[in-house]
């Protein structure tokens, strides 16, 4: 009779030490990565009003950032799925884990990188001014002096042009809009004399409408714009994986032909951003 006990006990003990694994795999919190390819899909949150990054044409969205992620979702086997959300609405979602990446993108600073983790660089975002090419008053930066300029609301390029602003001793009314395609609509009418935005983008809004133009030089600091993601464990490995795809890009010169096609021209980007000028 012990002599049965004992053997039924092993069994239970063995049985128990078999399942311990699978149990322990069970119970374990699957990482981003791991459910996005579970779900087959990358849920990716944009604004559809920040040409030439994302925009709509034609009824359908284009820009560098679909086509970017064309090239991660084949390299990831993940069909992509882009949100479109108000930029302001933007972080605060993907602090609630509603997507899994943001594709703004999003100028790389100091206190972004604090409370975020941002892929490899992808563009020059260094912030200039856009207006009417009409309007000779306005030759450099400083020229905006007593003057209103727009800019886009919760924007680091709205951060930029303030503290221009500030350390300048400019006189200056800023006017916050929700999207930069309304700035440049009050700046078409007049009711503004430039918009402050990164070169990228207002580069490709003057080539676009030739009533613009470029106010040179830049006056903000030397940044990046990167897409980013939750700073946590669990979102790690997908930002890894998507590191991976843009630096192959980068070195294969697939990530300099699409700043051609969608800037006119490729930027110098450094591999990582380890701190932020901004």
């Amino acid at each position: 009779m012990m002599t049965k006990l004992l053997i039924s006990r092993r069994a239970v003990l063995a049985a128990a030490a078999l399942a311990a694994p699978a149990l322990a795999t069970r119970g374990a919190r699957a990482n981003n990565l791991e459910k996005a390819r579970a779900a087959g899909e990358l849920l990716v949150a944009t604004e559809l009003h920040f040409a030439p990054f994302d925009f709509t044409e034609g009824g359908r969205q284009v820009g560098m950032n679909s086509e970017l992620f064309a090239e991660v979702g084949k390299a990831l086997n993940l069909r992509i799925r882009f949100q479109d959300l108000p930029w302001p609405g933007v972080l605060p979602g993907l602090e609630a884990g509603r997507f899994d990446l943001v594709a703004g993108p999003a100028t790389i600073t100091r206190a972004r990188m604090e409370r975020y983790r941002f892929c490899a660089p992808i563009a020059d975002a260094t912030v200039a001014l856009l207006k009417r090419a009409s309007d000779a008053s306005i030759t450099k930066p400083e020229d905006i002096n007593g003057k209103t300029v727009g800019c886009a609301q919760a924007t680091a390029q709205l951060t930029q042009l303030q503290n221009f602003v500030r350390d300048k001793g400019l006189n200056v009314q800023i006017r916050e809009y929700q999207s930069f395609s309304e700035t440049y609509a009050d700046l078409a009418a007049g009711r503004i004399v430039a918009v402050a935005n990164s070169l990228p983008n207002i580069a490709y809004v003057a080539q676009q409408r030739r009533v613009f133009s470029v106010v040179n030089p830049p006056f903000g600091a030397k940044v990046y714009f990167g897409y980013l993601g939750r700073k946590d464990a669990e979102t790690a490995p997908l930002l890894d994986a998507i590191d991976g795809v843009i630096d192959a890009m980068r070195g294969d010169g697939r990530l300099a032909a699409l700043q051609t096609k969608w800037f006119g021209q490729a930027f110098e980007v450094p591999a990582r951003v380890v701190e932020a000028n901004a």
